[in-house]
């Protein structure tokens, strides 16, 4: 009912950063990951945690030609299933219709047949049931969890919600004035600004300019119709699916026509890949807060890369891993100048991010940026050390199963892979490509990927004088 997307305007960055810092590479499993339903599983430790090979995950086809990938694991008796409409997401919003994405992941579990928006709640609530939607700026998902005692009934539930959403003027409503009080409080959050800036300068001409949240006057104007003609966008030509827990394949394989079976083909359109606008510039709003948030953007490099893994070695030492990273120990433990200070990937279908997220005093703005800077062609110029290898690597691939530790992060961390295209061995993979990395493989994707000159950058703060700064006077797509 009340679910927010990570990857959007929707948080303000300072939350944004801390998690995708924690997810690392699997932030895309986060859209699709439900809450937990009955019993803690995370109490028990999964088989699946025990092999070398990191996990068995079959590709189950259903009679009627549906796919999904499926991770057993009956320790434990829950089931949990993650799915995704490729290209249905907030950037396939007309810029009159911004926040439409939003508001349909907001309302979708709001009654749906014959059942009102309470008698579907209470029929959830019931049966201890988790069903949720989301929105990020590429993909559109759902994801489902349930005791297996209950599954029957949590998969005509789902059915249901995807086949005859209501769309009833009350839940609508509600959920309109929700999320335009979220808007409202975040016009006056300085990390939030920030993003909103950097997404409308470093994709200027993109729809993923746009505010996928919704602005003050595309929200009030969304109606139920416009509801129900968002749901033509999910469809069996982008759906992907991925389950975990206690169901065999040829039960999931009934399941998936029950389910999914009616689906009509998704009436879809395409954007364009896009290269980042902008670079080299810099932004300032002022605004009187105790200490200036600084953004900075550079193109990244795509998921599917075949330097991907290298990359995120890189980046590890470079900002990723908060204490212990170069940009902290350089900003934070021998100048004090920031509370924390991070490097991520950002990567969508249509464009890719290297990005830094940090706040300090206004005094020490200049010397703040002269030092990440620095940082980048220290990165570019010289050599990692075996420690800082050795430790990238232990983390990386350490964290993995972290990710894993419940049928709900495992099916979403399967989605994920699928939504990129990736192979279904893709973990294993991963794993190889991270161990074999090396202190010579570090120094040529730095000098492939990073390049200080193509800093984006965003400042809001207090009034400073910040050279070639150009002055945001309007936010735009908030009002």
């Amino acid at each position: 009912m009340r679910r927010f997307s990570l990857l959007t305007d929707l948080y303000p960055a300072l939350i944004l950063r801390l998690v995708l810092v924690l997810s690392l590479c699997f932030s895309a499993s986060a859209l699709f990951s439900g809450p937990v339903a009955g019993k803690d599983e995370e109490e028990k430790t999964s088989p699946l945690q025990k092999t070398n090979q990191f996990i068995d995950i079959q590709e189950i086809r259903s009679p009627g030609g549906l796919t999904a990938w499926l991770v057993e694991d009956h320790s434990v008796p829950v089931i949990a299933m993650a799915i995704g409409f490729k290209n249905a997401g907030s950037k396939m919003d007309t810029p009159e219709k911004q926040g439409l994405a939003q508001l349909a992941s907001n309302t979708m579990d709001e009654g749906a047949g014959d059942l009102d928006s309470q008698t579907f709640q209470g029929a959830l609530q019931n049966l201890s049931i988790s069903l949720s939607f989301s929105s990020g700026r590429d993909n559109f998902g759902a994801s489902l969890k349930t005791l297996t005692q209950n599954k029957e009934r949590a998969f005509e539930l789902l059915h249901l919600a995807l086949t005859r959403p209501r769309f009833d003027p009350e839940p609508v409503e509600r959920m309109k004035i929700a999320n335009l009080s979220r808007v409202k409080r975040s016009m006056s959050e300085p990390d939030w600004i920030a993003s909103r800036i950097q997404f409308d300068r470093i994709f200027e001409g993109h729809p993923y300019a746009q505010n996928s949240g919704g602005t003050l006057s595309t929200l009030q104007a969304l109606t139920p119709d416009d509801l129900r003609i968002f749901v033509k966008r999910l469809g069996r030509n982008n759906l992907q699916i991925s389950v975990a827990g206690d169901i065999t394949a040829e039960e999931l394989s009934n399941v998936l026509d029950s389910v999914f079976g009616t689906l009509p083909e998704a009436a879809l359109s395409q954007t364009k890949p896009t290269t980042l606008a902008n670079p080299g510039k810099t932004y300032f709003y002022e605004k009187d807060v105790p200490q200036t948030v600084i953004e900075m953007s550079q193109p990244g490099i795509a998921r599917k890369d075949p330097d991907y893994q290298t990359a995120q070695v890189m980046n590890y030492v470079l900002g990723a891993s908060g204490f212990g990273s170069r940009l902290t120990e350089e900003v934070r433990e021998k100048r004090g100048l920031t509370y924390g200070i991070y490097s991520y990937f950002m990567d969508y279908e249509d464009a890719h991010v290297l990005h830094v997220s940090t706040s300090t005093a206004t005094a020490s703005v200049k010397e703040v940026i002269g030092l990440i800077r620095s940082e980048w062609s220290k990165m570019i110029e010289g050599d990692v050390s075996e420690k800082e290898l050795q430790d990238a690597k232990n983390y990386l691939i350490g964290s993995l199963p972290l990710s894993m530790t419940s049928t709900d992060k495992t099916a979403g961390l399967l989605l994920s892979i699928q939504m990129d295209d990736l192979p279904i061995d893709y973990l294993d993979k991963r794993q190889k490509a991270i161990e074999k990395t090396t202190i010579a493989d570090i120094r040529r994707v730095a000098e492939r990927i990073l390049n200080p000159e193509l800093f984006t950058t965003v400042l809001v703060g207090e009034k400073q004088d910040i050279e070639g700064a150009e002055k945001i006077e309007n936010l735009k797509n908030v009002e």
